[in-house]
């Protein structure tokens, strides 16, 4: 090494050590070894090409990330959040997603935001965990009619009023079921003022925080009696794995053409409707839930995913196998 590169390697580490060891700012640093502050960024980037400096992050997260990446890549999504769920047992699994959703979700949330609100219990712990925050404007609509009769926490009314009641916005009650018995009880239910009202604003909804539902008897939609066996049986029979709003997918994330009577005996948001909201984030996890959560992925229907490892690597998977 010359004399000339010995000194200016000599000033590099120098630099390096006021900067990353003795904490000094760049201006503190120049005016230190009378130099111009331009001067001392472009020898801190130079220490780094030269391998004077090497940054080491230490990242107890790079599996899930490595996942993340995958899942970003291979569906097109803006962002997917996966969580570690090798040691989560499976009844706290939605409060920690709901838990790794809420600064996520502060994030996006901005003054004024209409936010469409889905149904479930992941989508009711990212209300329960999410630390207040002010907003100026906000207000929460429910996206879909209830399920079931029984007063649980996760309806899609009490999500909207969950979020709102935290962060001090306001919100909207959809007094409806999520289905009904007939097609004429739809229909008369869907022409009520009030209804039609809630169903236009959730429609003009900037974000949409949503959960996603399969077609299982653990399912959230059969628990609650909501759908009978033989409402799932035809459903599967079509060729349903996903239910996303009022609408079904099938594998291949297609939403299902159903006659007319069932579309008018369900009350809420289709996926198409759901599609025309700029922002989507999907909260649901499990491998139970993979297959539901693909068919959500490959019709493109959400823009950010919030997940566990489980369902991420089922999901990566069974796409790679398709594609053996």
């Amino acid at each position: 090494m010359s004399e000339r590169n010995q000194d200016r390697n000599r000033l590099l580490v120098k630099i390096c050590q006021l900067y990353y060891e003795d904490g000094l700012n760049q201006q503190d640093i120049a005016k230190r070894l009378g130099i111009s502050r331009p001067h001392v960024s472009r020898m801190l980037a130079a220490a780094k090409s030269s391998g004077i400096v090497r940054i080491s992050i230490n990242n107890p997260f790079s599996a899930e990330q490595e996942l993340e990446k995958l899942i970003i890549d291979q569906f097109g999504i803006k962002d997917a959040l996966i969580i570690d769920s090798s040691s989560i047992h499976q009844d706290q699994l939605a409060v920690e997603l709901g838990r790794a959703s809420a600064p996520l979700l502060e994030s996006i949330f901005r003054d004024g935001d209409v936010v469409g609100v889905m149904a479930g219990r992941t989508v009711a712990s990212a209300a329960a965990e999410m630390d207040p925050f002010r907003r100026e404007g906000l207000q929460f609509v429910p996206m879909v009619g209830g399920w079931g009769s029984d007063g649980d926490s996760w309806h899609a009314n009490s999500n909207a009023m969950a979020f709102a009641n935290k962060l001090k916005s306001k919100f909207s009650i959809l007094h409806a079921p999520a289905v009904v018995v007939n097609e004429e009880t739809g229909l008369l239910l869907k022409g009520e003022p009030e209804i039609a009202k809630v169903l236009e604003l959730a429609q003009n909804s900037r974000v949409a925080v949503v959960s996603i539902g399969n077609l299982s008897e653990q399912a959230t939609m059969v628990k609650t009696g909501t759908f009978r066996a033989e409402d799932i049986a035809e459903l599967t029979q079509k060729g349903a794995v996903a239910n996303l709003c009022a609408s079904f997918l099938d594998r291949d994330g297609h939403e299902l053409e159903m006659d007319t009577n069932w579309n008018n005996r369900l009350i809420g948001l289709t996926a198409s409707e759901l599609r025309a909201i700029p922002t989507v984030i999907a909260i649901a996890g499990g491998d139970q839930k993979a297959d539901a959560i693909e068919a959500a992925l490959k019709g493109q229907w959400i823009d950010i995913l919030v997940t566990d490892t489980a369902a991420a690597r089922k999901i990566i998977s069974s796409t790679y196998s398709e594609e053996c």
